[in-house]
């Protein structure tokens, strides 16, 4: 594990006053409610580690916890408990020997690491994007929240992602509502990869796609991630994309991860009778 980026221990997130019975009242094989005072206990002692140029599958169910842990990972909300580690690479590509938690930074330093060292795509294209922006405009604004003032530069920028994601640089100014759903989920991927981030966050980004339009996504990722060695956390609901992009895989039920190893392992030989029910209902 000596070339880990990203490392998460004992993540947990609750919505609820909580109480002294939610520990014992609550789990995977239970619920996620306690039954005493209501609180929804999101996500359960999370532990992971990211290597460098890996991608992490999350996979479960609707209710399971996989995005608020997505959530947490990309800064935009608060873990109850828990840490997030990160460690930056130099130029020589030798990593820092002292980690930093994520989680301790102060809003302004949090904020910048977000607009620098981490691209998110959401499952619905207006939760990553301005639609009331044109193409060029979305990109240019997480550009800008980077640092970047050069506004030719800028435009160079995003025509050259655009190219990259198999969008022509030609529609650079136009209306993003103009686009269809699988066009729109790349120009997310764009504004998601202009600052070169360290780790790209992939949310349920096939869902509510058809089937050719996934397709043509998954391939899209599976090109760029060969191409630049990036370094993704993947949540999805769907075997199929975990099992084309991730090279190891964590399986949550009711917030708490209950089986996690290497991806073909996971889905050839589940062990946990939840993952084997995800396995055996999507044959």
């Amino acid at each position: 594990m000596d070339a880990w980026i990203l490392k998460a221990t004992n993540l947990t997130k609750r919505y609820g006053p909580s109480c002294l019975y939610c520990t014992a009242l609550t789990g995977a094989e239970r619920s996620n409610r306690c039954p005493i005072c209501g609180t929804v206990i999101a996500c359960a002692k999370i532990n992971f580690v990211l290597k460098q140029g890996e991608v992490l599958g999350i996979v479960g169910e609707s209710g399971s916890g996989k995005s608020t842990l997505m959530q947490i990972v990309n800064l935009s909300l608060p873990a109850d408990d828990g840490e997030v580690w990160y460690r930056e690479r130099d130029k020589q590509k030798q990593f820092q020997e002292k980690p930093v938690n994520l989680l301790k930074l102060d809003k302004y330093t949090r904020r910048a690491f977000r607009n620098e060292r981490l691209g998110i795509v959401h499952q619905r294209p207006e939760l990553g994007l301005n639609m009331k922006f044109l193409v060029g405009g979305n990109v240019a604004e997480k550009l800008l929240l980077a640092n970047w003032r050069n506004v030719g530069r800028i435009r160079e920028r995003t025509a050259e992602l655009m190219r990259l994601t198999e969008l022509p640089p030609e529609r650079i100014d136009d209306d993003p509502r103009m686009f269809s759903g699988g066009m729109l989920q790349r120009v997310q991927i764009s504004k998601a990869l202009s600052s070169n981030p360290a780790v790209l966050l992939l949310d349920e980004v096939t869902s509510g796609l058809d089937l050719s339009v996934q397709a043509r996504v998954l391939d899209l990722i599976k090109h760029l991630q060969w191409e630049l060695k990036m370094t993704m956390l993947l949540v999805s609901h769907d075997l199929g994309v975990i099992k084309q992009l991730a090279s190891r895989t964590m399986v949550m039920k009711n917030g708490w991860a209950v089986e996690s190893g290497l991806t073909d392992q996971i889905l050839e030989d589940p062990q946990h009778p939840y993952t084997q029910l995800l396995v055996s209902s999507a044959l």
